[in-house]
């Protein structure tokens, strides 16, 4: 019994226990050390504030420390909890001068000898327990979940690509259609789906977008995105923050502007299911390093009218739920790409359109092409992908997700 405890009605009281962390990713494996460490006595935790996350680890947290206090004193196994007022990786110790702890427990990995030390100079029993999960549960730790689980969507392009740079929507206005995809599949780089600006992203919130907004968050994104003092002096299209941010399908008015004029968007559960059992993509190689699509374009009044138009038949017979009038419009917006951009037919994609535009009712490259996937209309998402184990079934991100 440590010198300040004092036997209660005969009984002895419970030691108190103290571990820290950050607990952003809160997960089972947090869980679990709270379980263990709490029948050494009442457990206390010490969390890391944003500043000293931020400060410490070089990203901004995914929950602020107050949702995370919240939900850490939220655990049964918890007694009380505090925001550490420290710095550092020894942030905790005004919460330890706080506490008063018989017992300092940490796991394995956050063991170290600076805090063994700190403990023994202050008579605190220091416990290191090793990681491991609760029975019948995958083994957790955040740093996986940082490496596999990060939630950032990505974006295809419907129809109406290119539109959105002011050189293409000088001869005429037109929209862009998007959908804000779920990362349910491997997102491959120089593969057409945004991987750039979703990389820029990763760099500001590295595993989710933050509940703010959508078109707000497209603008900031596309503003970090385009940062004045690139060096290669490209101008990311706005359809790429646009379709990650903003969820469900999406369309977006560009007249000679960087930024549209108006976006439009439509959330209506019928139309979203209908577009996820028409639309699957076919992995191809990636564009090569070094190439060119936009070397030999060739923009004009009518091509960009063919372009403005398909977009405008892609969008009705979206809403209507046509399928014929959807590849229709869907394949002359692609052709409608080519007849400006002939460079995004090259390297490996005559090999894989010819093999799979007998197989679907309409395909596309998204982004630039070059490579990457073909996108890919067909009467049933299910049954094709079946049928062609390589072929990806894709889910719309919703509204709220």
């Amino acid at each position: 019994m440590a010198k300040s405890q004092v036997p209660v009605n005969g009984q002895e009281p419970k030691a108190k226990v103290f571990v820290s962390g950050c607990y952003d990713l809160l997960h089972s494996g947090h869980v679990e050390f709270f379980r263990q460490a709490a029948e050494y006595g009442d457990l206390y935790v010490g969390i890391g504030s944003d500043k000293t996350i931020e400060g410490y680890k070089h990203h901004k947290t995914v929950y602020s420390e107050q949702e995370r206090l919240f939900m850490v004193k939220s655990i049964r196994y918890v007694t009380d909890a505090f925001i550490n007022a420290g710095s550092g990786i020894m942030d905790f110790v005004p919460t330890l001068d706080i506490v008063k702890p018989d017992i300092f427990v940490v796991n394995e990995d956050g063991s170290n000898e600076e805090k063994r030390a700190l403990c023994e100079a202050r008579g605190i029993r220091y416990v290191v327990l090793q990681r491991t999960p609760q029975e019948g549960l995958e083994a957790r730790s955040s740093t996986d979940l940082k490496k596999t689980e990060s939630r950032i969507p990505t974006r295809l392009d419907i129809a109406g690509t290119w539109i959105d740079q002011p050189y293409v929507s000088q001869y005429a206005p037109g929209w862009a259609i998007t959908i804000s995809l779920e990362p349910t599949f491997e997102i491959r780089e120089r593969c057409g789906l945004s991987t750039s600006t979703r990389n820029m992203i990763k760099k500001i919130w590295p595993y989710q977008l933050p509940n703010m907004n959508p078109e707000m968050l497209a603008k900031l994104v596309f503003c970090f995105d385009n940062d004045p003092e690139r060096s290669d002096g490209i101008i990311s299209g706005a359809q790429d923050s646009i379709g990650i941010c903003v969820p469900g399908l999406c369309r977006h008015y560009y007249n000679n502007r960087f930024w549209p004029e108006k976006i439009e968007t439509c959330q209506e559960e019928s139309i979203l299911c209908w577009l996820e059992s028409h639309l699957v993509m076919v992995p191809m190689e990636p564009r090569r390093p070094g190439c060119s699509v936009v070397e030999g374009k060739d923009i004009n009044v009518s091509k960009v009218k063919a372009l403005a138009k398909a977009a405008d038949d892609c969008w009705q017979a979206i809403m209507s739920k046509d399928l014929v009038a959807f590849a229709q419009a869907y394949q002359a917006s692609f052709e409608a790409q080519v007849a400006m951009f002939p460079g995004m037919i090259q390297g490996c994609v005559p090999s894989y359109i010819e093999k799979y535009e007998k197989l679907v009712m309409a395909y596309k490259m998204p982004g630039a092409g070059g490579g990457g996937y073909l996108a890919c209309v067909v009467s049933d998402a299910d049954r094709f992908v079946v049928e062609h184990t390589e072929g990806i079934r894709l889910t719309i991100r919703r509204s709220g997700m």
